[in-house]
């Protein structure tokens, strides 16, 4: 899979991607990933991406032109990518899209600053608009590392385990159950014996029940969808 990801801060993203499971992606060779800086298609001298919003108000914009030139330029490279801009108003990302996402031939990833992105550039960008959730960020970028650790995952060969993903919470629409480590007694509290007993059918057994019994609890939206 190839990625593409246009932001005006690419260094924010550099330690990311050469860490943790992007990392290994990319030491693996499973994925490609490049930056596209929307100033170094701005006008020369001073490289202006943004400017204050018609109608007034608060905040930055950033402009259509240089943001769209950076996002064709990526487009070009990464013609059967699927393009992704990050906005409050977009679908909020879950297991289920984070999974349709790594069946992509790749991904160009749209990250707004400040006020966000001239509409027109959207627009004309196309695809599909995503959200991380109901709350405000500076920028894309956070969000397009969250979708890449998402994502990623779910690439095969990418784990260490491969039935490490499938076995996270939300593969099979619940929450996960309890995890344990040792030692065996900590601070006065055992591990629950069954997952000392080596019967691997009543292991599986009691953490289905304990996943469905947190979800019932903690998240029961979850369980209307099932």
């Amino acid at each position: 899979m190839r990625i593409d990801i246009i932001t005006l801060l690419p260094e924010l993203l550099h330690p990311f991607m050469q860490l943790g499971v992007c990392g290994r992606a990319i030491a693996a060779g499973a994925v490609a990933v490049e930056c596209w800086n929307p100033r170094n298609y701005a006008s020369p001298p001073h490289r202006i991406v943004d400017d204050r919003p018609f109608g007034g108000g608060s905040g930055m914009v950033l402009m259509a032109e240089p943001t769209l030139a950076a996002a064709r330029a990526a487009q070009a490279a990464n013609p059967d990518a699927c393009p992704i801009y990050f906005t409050p108003r977009g679908t909020v990302l879950n297991d289920k899209l984070a999974r349709e996402l790594a069946q992509q031939a790749g991904l160009i990833l749209l990250c707004g600053r400040y006020r966000g992105v001239d509409e027109r550039a959207v627009t004309a960008f196309g695809g599909r608009e995503i959200s991380i959730g109901d709350y405000v960020l500076s920028g894309g970028e956070p969000a397009a590392c969250v979708l890449l650790d998402a994502v990623l995952r779910h690439i095969p060969a990418v784990l260490g385990n491969a039935n490490s993903a499938e076995e996270d919470a939300f593969a099979d629409g619940l929450l996960d159950a309890p995890c344990y480590t040792r030692p065996a007694v900590f601070e006065d509290q055992p591990v629950p014996p069954v997952l000392l007993s080596g019967d691997h059918a009543a292991i599986k057994k009691w953490r289905r029940q304990q996943a469905e019994q947190m979800t019932a609890q903690r998240r029961p939206d979850l369980l209307k969808n099932k």
